[in-house]
């Protein structure tokens, strides 16, 4: 198997007149690994902002008879992600106050000595990694279960998954809600090259066309009501790194194109400005649905199917996973005893015993959520099954057909769903209902 190549420390923006000045940057800052790009007037260095992704940009004050600070806003406009180092040889206090708060980020003095100028970039880069680091954990909902399994099938997916994340290859997880493609998911991104730069969720379902579009390539200020400032989008976000597409039988049709075009080409264009930009991303995408089902019935694009399942690899439900029932109940109850400093719990034989004769329409979200509620509500070292019944309601014999009213069986499955669904609006979707129904639902039943 071929090498991967190495990917650059950085990509940084030189602007500046002075030629030989922009090709001792470049030689000093090649030695740190930086790819360095360089523009010697602002209008060549406006485009390079506005389509390609740079973590920094070396600024002159004065580019021919141009300023560089005067331009600052619109570097602000075109790129919001990119760190401003301004570039001077005037030491004044005052330059450099303006600087600041026009949204430069350092102000370097001119002439720097190379250490000086990598000390200056090196900053900039940790501190825009810290900030994606803050913004991607900001997106992150709940913890995630463990990819440790004693099953046969599980086993064979994760050490697929692992083989595939050596590559860059695109890859498809196919398995039902709360299976754990999105654990998954994150574990081909931490385990390939890309590991060093972002993993960004998409949640298809939760978007409209025109927000997915927005959401996912940018836009430009102006472009919509309100849209009162220019976004990056996810995808330049995620430059170097790789892009879940949670739930993508959910992805917008009209929109699809558009997503076949960047996975094929590498290209998009933001809302509202012409402009081709460029980013190199990894896709990862995951459905609980029949994709090929979907194309047959002219709902999903036969050519977008192709190149989304390069790779495919299935989960199996957890009903399916008894093997991995009780450490995974188990290891649930250690992180919520720890992260709620609660005394440690322990599940009893008849709770376990429980378990293993549920149906598990939620898979292991739910259980995640069961263990949760039982390390909350518990009040001494065992967790008995009296817990997991205030918190589910729900057996195994509780299915269609049971001696039970349509009352009764309603509520027991508007409470599955519930426990299966990420939110409420979700649970309102799988149960075909709008959230005020649902709620009205809940207020009935008291839950």
């Amino acid at each position: 198997m071929p090498k991967t190549a190495a990917k650059p420390a950085g990509r940084i923006l030189a602007i500046d007149d002075d030629t030989r000045l922009l090709e001792n940057f470049s030689l000093a800052l090649a030695r740190d690994g930086y790819s360095v790009e360089t523009a010697d007037n602002l209008a060549d260095g406006l485009r390079l902002a506005a389509t390609r992704p740079f973590q920094v940009c070396l600024l002159d004050h004065n580019i021919g008879y141009d300023s560089g600070i005067e331009a600052l806003p619109r570097f602000a406009e075109l790129a919001p992600q990119m760190r401003v180092v301004m570039v001077t040889a005037n030491s004044g206090v005052e330059d450099a106050v303006k600087a600041i708060g026009l949204g430069a980020a350092d102000y370097l003095v001119k002439p720097c000595s190379p250490e000086q100028l990598r000390i200056a970039v090196a900053r900039q880069i940790e501190t825009r990694r810290m900030l994606d680091r803050l913004d991607t954990l900001e997106r992150e909902v709940g913890a995630a279960p463990e990819l440790a399994s004693r099953n046969p099938a599980m086993q064979a997916a994760i050490d697929m998954a692992l083989q595939v994340a050596r590559t860059d290859a695109n890859l498809l997880v196919l398995g039902e809600s709360g299976t754990g493609k999105g654990v998954l998911a994150r574990a081909v991104h931490r385990a390939s090259a890309r590991a060093a730069a972002e993993f960004v969720t998409v949640n298809c379902p939760s978007l409209s066309a025109e927000l997915m579009e927005s959401e996912l390539f940018g836009h430009s200020k102006g472009s919509f009501t309100g849209a009162v400032q220019s976004t990056v989008g996810r995808i330049s976000h995620a430059d170097g790194g790789t892009v879940f597409l949670d739930e993508i039988g959910d992805f917008p049709l009209s929109l699809q194109p558009k997503l076949l075009r960047f996975i094929q080409d590498k290209e998009y264009e933001r809302v509202g400005d012409p402009a081709t930009r460029k980013a190199d991303v990894r896709i990862v995408a995951a459905t609980n649905r029949d994709l090929e089902a979907m194309v047959r019935e002219n709902q999903f694009r036969l050519d977008l199917l192709y190149r989304l399942n390069v790779i495919s690899i299935t989960l199996p439900p957890l009903r399916e996973r008894q093997e991995d029932l009780e450490d995974l109940a188990n290891g649930f109850i250690r992180r919520y005893a720890a992260d709620y400093g609660l005394p440690p719990r322990r599940l009893s034989a008849s709770a376990l015993s429980k378990l293993r004769t549920y149906a598990w329409p939620g898979n292991v979200r739910e259980l995640q959520n069961m263990m949760e509620r039982a390390v909350i509500l518990g009040r001494g070292e065992e967790i008995g099954p009296d817990l997991l019944a205030l918190n589910t309601a729900l057996r195994a014999e509780a299915q269609p057909g049971a001696l039970m009213s349509l009352e009764a069986l309603e509520k027991l499955h508007i409470e599955r769903i519930l426990a299966a669904s990420d939110s409420l609006d979700a649970a309102a979707r799988t149960l075909g209902i709008d959230a005020s129904t649902l709620y009205r639902k809940r207020k009935l039943y008291g839950f």
